[in-house]
């Protein structure tokens, strides 16, 4: 047996061994009020309506979007599972843990963050909610490495529901088998990248280690930054016999950060439409799904020649199909209104959000996106406005929506060349 030797609030519910139980802070001070809405300290804060200490942790303002969506997602399972249990694996100052207790209702959550001298603000954090003892035990912390802890819960059969993964750079893809190892079959696992320059084509031996997907420079790079994510996931999933399906993918520019909800079962590599190569030509702006029996014979219907050919770029393997899963969002989209996270003084940010993941599902429109600024430019015509270019696509019978990773790009079933015409004819060309 693993031996680990963590320091913990309370005995493990993985681990053997008892450990000393340090001086619960007294949950009645004022600085660890819930329902306070300002801040007594200069590193605490409050998010949607919890108080919290960030003490000298990581932490973004920014990310609150991404810890909403996993809250909405770790309730809706619990809601259909009647359980949750969560393993955040790099809990940080520990505001998601409380999160997931507070507002998923989870049964229990393992907080966990190599990093000892967070402990204090990690504890100070989760004594919000009454931990309890025994099977009723409601919270514990660690401080491992993420792979031992994720290991030692695999070599116990102390197996989770919901597995949040919130690394950076692209270290994310070093923890998957071991998250996917100590996971519940048809639970969730919460992924991260931060890798930018993986995404955008400028480390491709980089990408190739690290998601198993050697990436060219592309139009659409902060797409591909969540292909190449989900695509390793895939890959690391299937060696042990399973197989992950994305419930919604995110993408926010601060960071920039990649996201994505993965769900497990047992089951094959997808198929070959899901899980492949992506092509684009530099010449005319088209891009193709290229699949495995495929390579060696990719070609442009615009290249007529060796020398054309050159304008071809590959990226792959990665994930090929649908981002997210459009009931699911629906799901999400349902939940925060009842909520009151979205709807009338609920603020707008989320609701656009989701409706657009909901745009965006629709199973017609192929990966990738098109900037409109591109359009235009090989138009040889000023920029059109999202929504006239966007009302002109359907009128001719085109899937169209907006895109939730470029404000001025949109996704659609268009030919390059037939957004070129459409774009001269509304400009009168």
């Amino acid at each position: 047996m693993l031996s680990l030797n963590p320091k913990t609030l309370s005995p493990s519910p993985f681990n053997l061994r008892s450990f000393l139980i340090p001086k619960k802070p007294s949950i009645s001070s004022p600085s660890l009020c819930v329902n306070s809405t300002t801040c007594c300290q200069p590193n605490q804060i409050t998010e949607r309506g919890i108080l919290f200490d960030t003490g000298d942790t990581f932490f973004r303002h920014e990310s609150a979007t991404g810890r909403d969506l996993a809250v909405l997602s770790a309730a809706l399972y619990k809601q259909s599972k009647g359980q949750l249990r969560v393993l955040d694996a790099m809990c940080g100052c520990g505001i998601r843990s409380l999160r997931y207790l507070v507002e998923s209702k989870a049964d229990f959550v393992l907080a966990n963050d190599a990093n000892e001298s967070h402990r204090r603000v990690i504890l100070d954090n989760l004594a919000q909610v009454e931990r309890l003892e025994g099977e009723k035990k409601r919270w514990v912390v660690t401080h491992c490495e993420a792979n031992r802890i994720l290991t030692d819960c695999y070599l116990q059969r102390d197996y989770f529901d919901y597995i949040d993964l919130d690394s950076f750079g692209s270290d994310s893809s070093f923890f998957l088998r071991a998250a996917f190892s100590s996971l519940k079959l048809d639970g969730l696992v919460y992924v991260t990248s931060t890798d930018g320059y993986s995404s955008g084509g400028h480390r491709p031996f980089h990408s190739l280690s690290a998601f198993g997907a050697y990436v060219r420079p592309m139009p659409y790079a902060n797409e591909l930054g969540l292909r190449i994510l989900i695509g390793g996931a895939v890959r690391e999933a299937s060696v042990l016999g399973y197989r992950v399906t994305p419930l919604f993918s995110y993408y926010s520019y601060h960071g920039p950060v990649f996201r994505g909800l993965l769900r497990m079962n047992r089951g094959k590599l997808p198929e070959k439409r899901d899980y492949g190569f992506i092509c684009y030509c530099n010449r005319c702006g088209n891009s193709q799904a290229v699949s495995w029996d495929e390579l060696g014979q990719i070609r442009c219907p615009c290249n007529n020649s060796t020398k054309d050919a050159a304008s071809l770029v590959v990226s792959g393997p990665l994930w090929t199909g649908p981002l997210h899963s459009g009931a699911y969002i629906m799901e999400m989209l349902n939940l925060a209104e009842q909520w009151g996270w979205v709807g009338k003084d609920a603020g707008t940010g989320l609701e656009k959000l989701l409706k657009r993941m909901l745009e965006e599902s629709d199973p017609r429109l192929p990966f990738g996106y098109i900037k409109l600024d591109e359009v235009a430019s090989r138009a040889q015509t000023n920029t059109p406005s999202i929504s006239t270019i966007m009302s002109s696509l359907h009128k001719e019978g085109y899937a169209a929506s907006r895109s939730h990773i470029a404000h001025n790009a949109i996704k659609t079933d268009c030919p390059m060349a037939g957004c070129i015409r459409i774009t001269k004819k509304i400009h009168g060309c």
